[in-house]
């Protein structure tokens, strides 16, 4: 499967923002979806992970102010970034994890979000 995410940008702190991440060349609802983030000089880290189905996990930093959705008929996965703190400034990623065998990961190229105080 290959994803595309998309929305990167600046914002101001306080601000929100969206974005997406669209799979191709697979069957979308088979895979658990989510997102992580790489700040300079720290290790990318899951922000939120959506399967599918009920049930959704956050990272302690961003709870209460992200929000990870998915469209399976459009084979898109959301990030949603309300209230966004300088810390949030990241590249941000989309993984697709495969729950079916054969089990499998996939990334996409990461988009920046910077957060300006």
């Amino acid at each position: 499967v290959q994803l595309q995410a998309f929305g990167g940008g600046l914002v101001q702190a306080g601000g929100y923002w969206r974005l997406s991440c669209a799979a191709s060349g697979g069957i979308f609802s088979v895979y658990l979806m989510g997102w992580y983030r790489q700040a300079p000089g720290k290790q990318r880290e899951l922000v939120a992970a959506i399967p599918n189905g009920s049930g959704t996990n956050y990272a302690d930093s961003v709870k209460g102010r992200f929000t990870i959705s998915r469209d399976n008929a459009k084979n898109t996965v959301y990030l949603q970034m309300n209230s966004l703190k300088p810390e949030d400034t990241a590249v941000y990623y989309c993984k697709a994890q495969r729950t079916v065998r054969p089990l499998q990961d996939y990334w996409g190229k990461g988009t920046l979000v910077t957060v300006s105080s």
